[in-house]
């Protein structure tokens, strides 16, 4: 949290070329006690521009002579709106999102603009709200399509359009929590209250209890206070007491019980109106203090609510990041580098020792993209024929993978430390740590009661007992066949790791060398649909992989 009061607008910097306008956006840096508004490129932004710029003549034209982007601005508004023009083979299959992305980042000068016009106006909020509250319209899809779609380029600019409309708005956010802090806990989106909360120093497993207690808090405090026919005239936002406090825990403790809930907040056991009433307190002050800056954690990236859609290439990109891999467990078991690291090789090794024919029936399913019966037909035999070549060259090289990582061998020891430093906290972006929540999830209700005790509420074995109602033994039997549950449980997910790893390393081996053939020949993706064309590619892909044997 910022303890210096700003007292002035930092000058926004040019963005110097029409690419610029559409691929970049503010972040704000503090240095040495001053802060300074900086443009940061959007690299996927950026991407979807060159593309274009490369393949499209008229958005080429367009960046070259259009200095002010307002062209290029017409371009991506028929996009989104309209879909125009028709959609070439080559462009994205997500190019309407890219044209609001595109279309958002244009506008972040607006925001700017916005926020000091309604700062020198009234300088009690800082103008790093305005400029917050600016771009949460900017980025939130619907609410920005209302806006575009009203706009008239023969009245104004799109930029004093913009502009004008944040102005607007910023004012009527700005009022929403100057009456009430009941209303400001009651307006305020998960997302807001999810940033605050991070802001004010809070971290998961917190966060989440927060907002399910905040959740079941609004629904009591709905029919409690606002709709409450008792209530009186002119109070709508009355001080809740401790009945709805109490009737708001007893909802809490009834959500986390089913399946639906996070796995943060159901191993964080049972609460008491007193601690509900507590943790409202703390989103309250958590959303009095926000936001107080738009950086560090202010970003694109935290704006845009949908999130975009992992690719292929992205996809084995996770897998081979979060593999069969961790340094705790790789250390502790005296492991000598990474397992990711001797992957590739070994793969390859056996993928360039496969049999002429074997070869080339995965260039042309993974590759080239032929299915099983165009690859049968080509053979001269059945469907069920290649289908069993292609699980035979599967088999081989998952031999290989199961070589490397062997589950059997260190899960066990993955699963203590799990159990012992992640439980509450897992990493979402850990593969292997979303298949025990998964697996944590699917346990009887002792077995999943005995984790919280032990993990979450770390109570000694005699406690842990006797709230479950048994003796000393029968509690540390429950743990040890809990503990054998969630390894068998994560082998079984292994197996699917190692599955879906093979099928996507294949794709990307497989349709490199095709693209390499491709690029040395001078052939283009769609004339790999005539089967001259493909023998080609086929011949010339065989003899890079012989090459690289």
């Amino acid at each position: 949290m910022f303890t210096k009061h700003f007292t002035s607008i930092p000058k926004l910097p040019s963005r110097q070329n029409p690419i610029d306008k559409f691929s970049m956006y503010m972040t704000v840096e503090n240095h040495q006690g001053y802060l300074t508004i900086k443009w940061k490129t959007e690299p996927h932004l950026l991407s979807n521009i060159e593309l274009y710029k490369s393949r499209h003549k008229k958005f080429a034209s367009l960046v070259s002579q259009d200095e002010n982007g307002r062209g290029l601005v017409q371009f991506w508004i028929d996009m989104a709106f309209n879909d125009k023009p028709p959609k070439e083979d080559w462009e994205p299959e997500k190019r309407v999102q890219k044209a609001w992305e595109h279309l958002s980042a244009y506008c972040e000068e607006s925001c700017y603009r916005a926020a000091v016009q309604v700062w020198k106006d009234d300088t009690s909020k800082s103008w790093e709200e305005y400029i917050f509250l600016s771009r949460c319209l900017l980025y939130e899809a619907t609410k920005f399509r209302q806006i575009l779609a009203k706009y008239n380029s023969n009245d104004s600019s799109i930029d004093t359009y913009v502009t004008g409309v944040l102005i607007k708005n910023i004012k009527d956010e700005a009022a929403v929590a100057k009456f009430s802090k009941w209303r400001l806990l009651h307006k305020k989106s998960d997302k807001e209250l999810k940033e605050a909360l991070g802001r004010a120093g809070r971290y998961e497993p917190e966060i989440s209890r927060f907002l399910l207690a905040r959740k079941c808090f609004k629904q009591v405090y709905q029919m409690n206070k606002i709709q409450n026919p008792a209530k009186i005239t002119g109070q709508k936002w009355q001080e809740p007491d401790n009945v709805d406090f109490a009737e708001a825990a007893n909802y809490y403790n009834g959500q986390i019980l089913l399946p639906c809930t996070s796995h943060e907040v159901a191993v964080g056991g049972n609460i008491t109106g007193e601690q509900l009433q507590t943790s409202m307190e703390v989103c309250i002050v958590a959303l009095q203090n926000y936001p107080k800056s738009i950086t560090p954690h202010f970003s694109l990236e935290a704006l845009v609510e949908t999130g975009r859609q992992v690719a292929s290439h992205e996809s084995l990109e996770i897998l081979e990041h979060n593999f069969l891999t961790s340094s705790e467990v790789e250390d502790s078991i005296g492991e000598k580098g990474s397992i990711v690291k001797r992957t590739e090789p070994a793969l390859l090794l056996q993928l360039f020792s496969l049999k002429v024919e074997q070869k080339e029936i995965l260039l042309l399913y993974y590759g080239l993209g032929l299915n099983q019966k165009q690859i049968a037909d080509r053979f001269k035999v059945t469907q069920g024929a290649i289908a069993h070549r292609m699980k035979t060259i599967e088999i081989k090289l998952l031999k290989t993978l199961y070589g490397l990582s062997q589950p059997p061998e260190w899960v066990s020891q993955y699963v203590a430390v799990w159990l012992d430093r992640n439980y509450e906290t897992p990493v979402y972006t850990d593969l292997i740590h979303v298949a025990l929540v998964e697996a944590v999830k699917k346990l009887q209700p002792q077995e999943q009661e005995v984790l919280r005790l032990v993990y979450g509420q770390k109570l000694q074995e005699q406690e842990i007992a006797k709230q479950l109602g048994i003796t000393l033994p029968g509690s540390i039997d429950v743990l040890r066949k809990t503990k054998a549950k969630l390894e068998a449980a994560l082998i079984n997910s292994i197996d699917t790791m190692i599955n879906n790893f093979l099928q996507l390393w294949l794709t990307k081996v497989a349709k490199s060398v095709v693209k390499s053939c491709c690029e040395k020949l001078g052939i283009l993706q769609y004339q790999l649909a005539d089967l001259p064309t493909i023998n080609t590619v086929l011949e010339e892909s065989l003899k890079l992989w012989h090459s690289e044997k």
